[in-house]
């Protein structure tokens, strides 16, 4: 997906919850992403905020950083 695509996407979400108590639209907003957006989705928007997260509102920001961050160098059992 194209990073202005992604940005506005994850910013409706944050958006959704923002009339939530803080901690709630945090965690409203990582189960959204956890539940719905695909692994290459994830994958992207954890890139994009390690780079600064430009334009993403702060609640994804937030969320991001909470995900679960993939080990592609895990060693196969």
């Amino acid at each position: 997906m194209n990073a202005e695509h992604m940005i506005h996407n994850a910013n409706q979400i944050a958006l959704y919850f923002s009339s939530y108590p803080r901690e709630e639209a945090v965690a409203g907003v990582l189960d959204h992403l956890k539940k719905y957006w695909e692994r290459r989705m994830k994958d992207q928007i954890i890139q994009y905020v390690a780079q600064g997260g430009a334009g993403l509102h702060e609640l994804v920001v937030d969320a991001v950083k909470r995900l679960d961050v993939p080990q592609k160098h895990a060693t196969p059992r």
